[in-house]
């Protein structure tokens, strides 16, 4: 059957015969086909269209998601707010968030399974954790108040895999020289896809340009970039 069908697609590709092109055409126009936009009828179907998704979407995020990963947490997030479904959670994991967080459900939270003690995850008040987003908890990962995380975000608090490659073969787990904590002090903005290796911590009021990767200490209200990142300028008198 599969071969009938490519011989098929390979016939009117070729358009060697009348019928052959009269197909080719006719499957042509129908890919680009459209309906002829009415005025008023489809705006208004568009409208209505984007209150139902919406509405549909409310529900399921208020009666669904937020309480299945409010059950998660340490204690309840007041002000919480998913959007766009609900956070993977991955291995043994402590997490508290604080008021008024936005959470992006298109993204990744882990916690390092080997470890002796629950890895834990501390998020402050007023944060954005952005779409596509990874966060890899090795012992301890804090993210003070007024944070944001753009989309594309790694924070990688442990590796996975160990340095020695017959320990990888055999799956062997990370060690714990590789693994450390991450502390992102308040107002620290990372912008999209910054990854942070573990160990590191960024001073308060920080920003970090968008595609750097951050393996060292950055200093309180500073502007850093690259791969490594380094501190282009200060920030105090911004």
């Amino acid at each position: 059957m599969s071969q009938m069908l490519s011989n098929l697609r390979q016939w009117v590709k070729k358009r060697e015969t009348p019928m052959a092109r009269m197909v080719y055409n006719v499957g042509m126009w129908s890919r680009k086909a459209s309906m002829p936009v009415i005025p008023g009828l489809h705006n208004g179907l568009y409208h209505l269209h984007q209150f139902g998704a919406n509405s549909i979407a409310t529900a399921t995020r208020t009666l669904w998601y937020t309480p299945l990963f409010q059950s998660r947490l340490e204690k309840p997030a007041p002000g919480l707010h998913l959007y766009g479904g609900m956070p993977l959670i991955l291995g043994k994991l402590k997490m508290t968030l604080g008021r008024d967080c936005r959470v992006a459900g298109m993204m990744t939270i882990s916690g390092r399974t080997s470890a002796e003690i629950s890895p834990e995850l501390i998020v402050g008040d007023n944060v954005d954790l952005g779409w596509g987003s990874s966060i890899a908890v090795g012992k301890r990962i804090v993210i003070g108040n007024n944070v944001r995380l753009a989309q594309g975000i790694l924070l990688m608090g442990y590796p996975g895999h160990p340095l020695d490659a017959e320990a990888r073969a055999r799956g062997d787990a990370d060690t714990v020289d590789q693994i450390g904590d991450i502390v992102l002090e308040d107002d620290v903005w990372l912008a999209s896809r910054v990854i942070v290796s573990a160990g590191v911590t960024i001073g308060r009021g920080t920003i970090v340009a968008a595609g750097s990767v951050v393996t060292k200490d950055l200093p309180p209200y500073s502007l850093a970039a690259g791969a490594p990142a380094v501190v282009k300028r200060s920030l105090k008198n911004s």
